[in-house]
């Protein structure tokens, strides 16, 4: 395999299909979703902060950032527009320091990977390598290479996918020893190239499918044309396996599952370095390509700076790097295009095009993986830890990470704990994305929009990049923050958003693209932009040999910021506005005399020590009808490495504050801070202010130096809600008018006793089709913002009704905006009505359990508003079945990637899980102290494997469990913990996890309610529905399950869970109660399995008295002994076998006739596996099934079969058993002596024949034939294509070379297994198709051997 990249069709600029045309990688674009449902949206996406072209209109923001008035595009604005710089006065700067483009610096790209082929991303500015390193933080791509192996003399080695490979003659090997793994490509490649590679794939097998195919077909004919009639049962059965081959191909060609090739690993110290190779014989057409010999071997990417595809077909560059001496080889590839088009923004140079330069195309990076091919690229704690780890053991001085979710918790969490020590102690700059789910307020996710040492980004977009970029026919006339830009304040009044930078670019993407570059959108865009710009600024920094602090780089960006916008509150959406390099350049030169402080702000409601918060967020009704006194403390804070001495007990700032609004916010004006801090109060009056948004700032400026702005600002967000008083209560916004990029805010407060709303939106006065985001937000304590969304678009004049629920008492904003490119250049204003209506019904349990007794839940409802139609549903559709751990280990990790930047050691907890199901089943874990929390979670890292006995894996995941269709059968679940601290690991050595199964809808149980206590059980007074009238409460009672509907096989303990719903909205919901959680507003509802019922009746059938005697009695207990001991013997020792040997003897001699133990002895020796003379054991093995058959009178057997007995009569019972069992022994002698005949023949190369039955036959043309004789016996007794014996049917039909029924059979028997596959089925299924000669289905089959049948489970 060469390192040279395969690489095709760079996008033309001409065309705007080229681009636009190309899927984004989750794109913000909303759905009507209610809010509780986009919760599991954010579990799937976690959303990479990459939206679609939609924005939000902002006010005039400067001449020199792309905001200009009725230019005209030529080919040197529309490149420039493609890669954003002018926005953020990069250009200007690099034009005026050529050498401060980003040279000297290092920035760690925590993403999806980075691509070290890709465009752009080979070499800086001024030739030095571009990438120092790549690294899979998360483990997605290591393979377990512990297995160590040594060449045979012909230089031949076997891999651990079984295949054998040939080592390269030339590769230095000292100790040779070879360590090898394999891998499943596809868990290396992403669904986008997975996809294109299976067509590719299933193109050329179906061409050698369809030419097998006709062959069949050919063969078929040929034989009904030789043979006109066929009366002969062979030949019919000959006719019957010629049509079987057909049917089969065809059949193959419906399910064909392409899961992937398997590559072998190969790991070795050259005396030097470890190396590593790959084959990849697999992916390639050519029998010849792909050889592992023909690999440029690779070492870790860092020293030597290497990499390689894997083939042309899929042109997608990996690395290689080895950890734990030789042990774990890891490798690199991209989880989505995503990582590499943010490092292109970030620092991509083009020597023939600079225009399509990044940011900073001086500086180098470092790619740090932590998007986990696994989980669809989703981020993991272990992934986010190492790359912390990564980039301070690089010494990076910048990190850009564009991912982010939302959070319970601000400011809060073990990757927040380790981040801060990053910024505090080794000084690194954190920039981040602030997030998509903008328009809506407190929309910011974490990391980058809640967490105080990361510089959040939001995203902005200019008319330049609109024109170019976005290819608008009109761009709109000021640059703007795009619509789906996520907004602060954070929940604890923050502001949110730091800086805006430019939100879209065209850059590189990975090869496997096949193409240079790619257009994409979103926070995600502007985090580099923004990151691009601080490496300029530490550029040239470094090259004036001022000192680098991040605390002082956010001071200069922030206070030199152009403002967005033309009103306080647009800082929620722009931070303090688009960054200017040049600008933030010229404060930086005046303040490196000053000392590197941040200050940290923390404020409580004066009288009280809790909760504390960064800013003051008046929300709710009740703090914005009276003023408020708040306690704030500001403590300066240095450097870890800040001298006592020198620069702590000097600090001293007179500081005088400013309050942007006297009216409503009052402050001291003066304050003298030292290094201890100080604290002041802050008074705030909303009383006099209107209904809406009003946002302040009370800010520091040092009175020396009020050059510098701001040195810190406490950020005041009122949002005032109107009161609803009308009754029905309904509230109308009429006549709202609307340009692209304006966004409407109201704010209501929720009437208490409203549960859900019923909103319709009425649009007028256009002519052009308009696209228009809803949000509604309610903030409540401890939770997640409650966020609704969703996306309309009226191609006409119109109305569109939605409803979703909320919390009463609480205010709840309404965001409407008309995306920044909807209607542009139309000129129309639309005008909007916004109507809506609250409805409610209150209930005194939030939570419906059911204990497991007979008795139901009373539950009181109640309407406070209006009229209600109170028509309760349930459903209990999940049984979650708790489970503890059957093992815990716990290890300490390698110091190689999971020592922390402190030096502590992380260590690792792997509990291991065992369940069963009797049947097939859709399944999810659930783990309810870890699950959906991964920045606001003080744990490190989680993540499940769930596998099989064979060890095949069907479902990982990690924060966000997903559902995973399981056959029956046993498995494992093995959950990974990670912390430094072991008294936390300790505690969680009997977690609870439960199993939650899906019932389908014939399991699923509807519950009934009643209007008496004794309703469940009497069976009258049921209820259905009422009108509740306000003020005066209802009452009903649920019932629990009846006993004999609840799911078959479901254990005490488990509990049966579902929604329970109480209302019914006007219009969009008519499900006649089957499905709770379709209504707007639905609860939870559980049910406690109790202990199963005591079978009375059990055992009354066998009260029959013994008729033998005691010493009978005694006798056949001392023989069963006798068996069970020779049972117990392990023949894994020649002692062990010889004792064995001895004691069979001795009992076949004591019970020559007695069936069970002849059944023993047949079982034992087919169990053993040591053996050198094969021919004598299957000799042995047929020897001791015909004195199994031999001891058992098929006579009379026989007749108790044909013979329909009488089940009433006394005894017949335990005859039945004896007989079942006694045929069932017969059966499996039978089947055994046929496996074993076979075995002596295929060994021997011809038939066997009883030596008897020949001497009888001597001279005669036809010789007995054994296996033949055995057979027809076995089809006696027991259905030979089952799939416990059809095993003996396939090798008969073999035998007589009908390969086509063999086969078809052997399928049938896997098909109807069902239990976890069985390795001899296949394997004996491969050796069919290499006979029969079909070498692309054995190919199929053997790479679909690696995934049912690995070698060992994956690592974490």
């Amino acid at each position: 395999m060469e390192n040279p990249l395969f690489i095709n069709n760079a996008i033309s600029f001409q065309s705007r299909s080229s681009f636009l045309s190309l899927p984004l990688l989750i794109p913000a674009l909303k759905t009507p979703t209610k809010a509780r449902e986009r919760k599991l949206i954010y579990t799937i996406s976690k959303f990479y902060n990459i939206s679609s072209s939609s924005g939000t209109r902002a006010m005039p923001s400067g001449e020199d950032n792309g905001a200009v008035r009725n230019f005209k595009l030529n080919e040197s604005t529309f490149l420039a527009s493609l890669m954003p710089k002018k926005e953020i006065a990069a250009d200007r700067f690099v034009e005026a320091h050529p050498e401060y483009d980003g040279r000297g610096v290092l920035v760690a790209i925590f993403d999806s990977g980075v691509d070290p082929a890709a465009d752009g991303l080979k070499v800086t500015s001024d030739g030095k390598p571009k990438i120092l390193d790549v690294i899979d933080c998360t483990g997605s791509g290591d393979v377990d290479t512990s297995t160590v192996v040594k060449a045979d003399d012909s230089g031949c080695i076997v891999g651990t996918s079984g295949n054998s490979l040939v080592v390269n003659s030339s590769w230095k090997n000292p100790s040779g020893e070879w360590h090898v793994g394999c891998k499943l490509v596809y868990e290396l490649f992403t669904s986008t190239l997975t996809d294109r590679l299976k067509k590719e794939r299933k193109k050329r097998w179906d061409e050698k499918n369809q030419e097998a195919i006709a062959e069949a077909v050919k063969q078929l004919d040929e034989f009904d044309k030789k043979h006109t009639k066929v009366d002969d049962t062979n030949m019919k059965k000959n006719r019957e396996d010629l049509q079987s081959r057909v049917d089969l191909l065809r059949k193959l060609a419906d399910s064909y599952d392409d899961k992937g090739p398997v590559i072998d690993a190969v790991v070795w110290h050259d005396g030097e370095v470890w190396r590593a190779a790959l084959d990849t014989q697999s992916l390639e057409d050519e029998p010849e390509r792909g050889k592992l010999a023909e690999f440029l071997p690779l070492t870790n990417y860092r020293l030597e700076r290497k990499y390689g595809i894997f083939s042309k077909l899929d042109a997608c560059t990996c690395v290689l790097n080895i950890y734990n001496e030789g042990n774990i080889l890891s490798i690199v590839t991209d989880s989505s295009p995503h990582g590499t088009h943010v490092a292109g923004i970030t620092s991509a140079y083009h020597s023939k095009e600079p225009l399509l330069n990044g940011v900073a195309p001086g500086a180098q990076l470092i790619s740090c993986k932590i998007g986990d091919s696994r989980l669809g690229s989703m981020e993991t704690g272990t992934g986010l830890v190492r790359a912390l780890i990564a980039a301070v053991d690089h010494k990076c001085d910048l990190i850009n990470m564009s991912y982010g979710e939302p959070s319970l918790l601000p400011d809060y969490g073990r990757f927040v704990d380790l981040v801060n020590e990053v910024v505090n102690k080794h000084r690194l700059i954190f920039i981040s994305s602030a997030g998509n789910n903008g328009p809506a307020l407190s929309t910011v996710g974490a990391p980058g929009g809640t967490t105080s040492s990361i510089i959040g980004v939001g995203a902005y977009v200019s008319p330049a990049m609109a024109a170019g970029a976005h290819t608008l026919v009109e761009a709109p006339p000021e640059g703007l923050e795009y619509t789906w830009s996520s907004r602060g304040p954070t929940v604890d009044g923050d502001l949110g958003v730091s800086i805006s930078a430019a939100g879209g670019a065209m850059a590189p993407v990975p090869t496997w693209t096949l193409q240079h570059r790619m257009f994409m959108n979103g926070t995600s865009m502007s985090s580099p932009c923004a990151c691009g710009g601080v490496a300029l600024l530490l550029s040239a920094m470094k090259a004036e040999h001022l000192p680098v602090s991040p605390y002082s780089v956010r001071e200069a960006l922030e206070n030199t910021c152009i403002p967005v916008g033309g009103s306080p509150e647009d800082k929620l959406s722009a931070g303090q506005g688009l960054m200017q390099v040049d600008k933030a350049y010229d404060y930086i030169q005046k303040l490196h005399a000053v000392p590197s402080v941040r200050y940290q702000i923390k404020i409580t409601q004066s009288g009280k020590s809790a909760p504390t918060s960064r800013g003051i967020y008046l929300r709710e009704a009740d703090f914005c009808q009276r003023s408020t006194e708040w306690t704030v403390k500001v403590e300066p804070k240095f450097h870890d490495d800040a001298s006592n001495l020198e620069q702590l007990v000097p600090f001293e700032e007179c500081i005088k504050l400013h309050s942007t609004g006297e009216g409503v916010v009052k402050a001291p004006e003066y304050l003298l801070l030292t290094h201890n801090g100080r604290d002041f109060n802050i008074i705030v009056d909303p009383t006099t202010l209107s209904d809406g948004l009003h946002y302040y700032e009370v800010y520091a400026l040092d009175c020396k130096s009020p050059w510098r702005g701001p040195l810190f600002r406490i950020p005041i967000t009122i949002t005032k809600p109107q009161a609803v008083k009308s009754r029905p209560p309904l509230t109308v916004f009429k006549g709202m008018s609307f340009v692209p990029g304006h966004i409407e805010r109201k704010f209501v407060e929720v009437p208490t006793g409203a549960t859900w709303v019923e909103v319709t939106m009425k649009t007028s006065g256009f002519s052009t089709a308009r696209r228009f985001f809803i949000d509604s937000v309610q903030i409540s304590p401890l939770q997640r913002p409650i966020k609704w969304e969703s996306v309309a678009t009226f191609s006409s004049p119109s109305s569109k009704s939605f409803s979703f629920a909320v919390e009463g008492g609480r205010t709840m904003e309404l965001a409407i905006a008309q995306f920044w490119s909807s209607g542009v250049g139309s000129h129309d204003t639309t005008s909007v009505d916004f109507e809506i209506e609250f409805h409610g019904i209150s209930i005194n349990k939030q939570e419906i359990i059911l204990d497991g007794s007979e008795a139901p839940v009373r539950v009181d409802a109640e309407a406070l508003l209006l009229l209600e139609n109170l028509a309760p549903a349930a459903v209990l559709n999940k049984v979650r079945i708790p489970y503890r751990p059957v093992d815990s280990k716990l290890s300490t990790l390698s110091a190689e990637r999971d020592q922390l930047p402190s030096g502590k050691q992380t260590l690792a907890l792997l509990l291991t899980y065992k369940f069963k199901f009797e049947e097939g089943a859709e399944i999810k874990p659930y783990i309810p102290l870890l699950n959906n929390r991964i920045y606001d979670n003080k744990f490190e890292a989680q993540f499940y494997m769930i596998s099989d006995t064979n060890k095949r894996v069907y479902a990982m995941g990690d924060v966000y469990p997903e559902t995973a269709k399981l056959p029956k059968g046993e498995y494992t679940l093995q959950l990974y913990l990670r912390h430094d601290n072991v008294q936390y690991l300790e505690k969680m050595k009997q977690l609870v996890i439960f199993i939650e199964k899906k019932l389908d809808e014939k399991e699923s149980i509807q519950l009934s309610f009643y209007t008496q206590p004794d309703g469940p059980v009497i069976g009258n007074s049921s209820f259905k529905s009422s009108v509740l009238i306000p003020g005066a409460k209802e009452a009903f009672y649920v019932a629990p399950p009846a006993k004999d509907k609840l799911p078959k096989g479901v254990a005490a303990g488990s509990v049966l869970v579902g929604a329970i719903s109480y209302g019914k909205v006007s219009f969009g919901v008519n499900n006649e109660g089957k499905n709770p959680e379709k209504n707007p507003v639905s609860y939870s509802v559980s049910y406690i399995v109790p202990p199963t019922p005591i079978d009375v009746d059990k055992g009354k059938g066998s009260s029959s008295t013994c008729t033998k005697s005691v010493a009978e009695q005694l006798e056949e207990e001392i023989r069963d002994a006798k068996i069970r001991v020779l049972s117990n013997i392990k023949q894994s020792t020649d002692e062990g076998r010889s004792d064995w040997k001895k004691l069979s003897i001795s009992l076949k001699s004591e019970y020559p006739k007695y069936t069970p133990l002849l059944a023993k002895i047949l079982e034992a020796l087919i169990s053993q596996n040591n053996f050198e003379d094969k021919i004598h054991h299957y000799e042995e093995i047929v020897g001791a099934a015909d004195e199994v058959i031999e001891s058992i009178d098929t006579d009379e057997l026989a007749k108790y079969f044909s013979i329909k007995s009488d089940p009433e009569e006394e005894g017949a019972e335990k005859t039945k058993k004896k007989m079942d069992t006694t045929r069932d022994q017969l059966a499996d002698a039978l089947y055994q002596k046929g496996l074993a005949l076979a075995e002596i023949e295929l060994l021997k190369g011809k038939k066997v024949v009883d030596k008897e039955d020949a001497k009888a036959v001597e001279g005669s043309s036809t010789q007995p034939d054994l296996f033949e004789e055995n057979f027809k016996e076995l089809q006696k007794w027991v259905g030979v294509k089952s799939s416990q014996y059809g095993t003996i049917f396939v090798i008969r039909e073999r035998r007589e070379g009908r390969l086509g029924t063999a086969l078809k059979v052997l399928s049938d028997m896997i098909q109807e297994d069902g239990s976890p596959p069985k390795k001899k089925f296949y394997d004996l299924k491969i050796s069919l198709l290499e006979e029969i000669g079909w070498a692309h289905l054995v190919s199929y089959e053997k790479q679909w051997m690696s995934v049912r049948f690995p070698p060992s489970l994956p690592l974490f």
